[in-house]
């Protein structure tokens, strides 16, 4: 569990707790936001957080559209996650490290076509 202290302005202390899980979930969201990108499937989804004195740092994998130029992607999957977790939260994102572990291929077949006449 991740846990942010910040002095209030009214003289009192106290602390906010944030659930890794709300982070995780902060960053799907901002790579969910994205078109040509999904995230690894399964459990774990391919995100991965370390929390330091310096700041939050992000491990994500994803995979990527055939037709989308990775680079770009990259770097739209970086601003994402920087803009929503310091946005929605109090922690700066020192870090963020964009794996992608494949591209995939659209199949023709799974968009819908029209039924021949018989």
């Amino acid at each position: 569990m991740a846990i942010f202290r910040y002095p209030s302005g009214d003289g009192q202390n106290g602390k906010v707790s944030y659930n890794t899980g709300i982070i995780s979930g902060i960053v799907a969201l901002a790579i969910s936001e994205i078109e040509g990108v999904a995230l690894l499937p399964g459990k774990r989804k391919g995100i991965r957080l370390y929390f330091e004195k310096d700041g939050v740092f992000a491990d994500v994998s994803v995979v990527v559209n055939y037709g989308f130029n990775i680079p770009e992607l990259a770097f739209r999957i970086q601003q994402a996650i920087k803009h929503n977790v310091e946005s929605m939260t109090k922690y700066h994102v020192a870090k963020v490290d964009v794996h992608i572990q494949g591209v995939q291929f659209l199949n023709e077949e799974s968009e819908v076509a029209p039924q021949p006449n018989e």
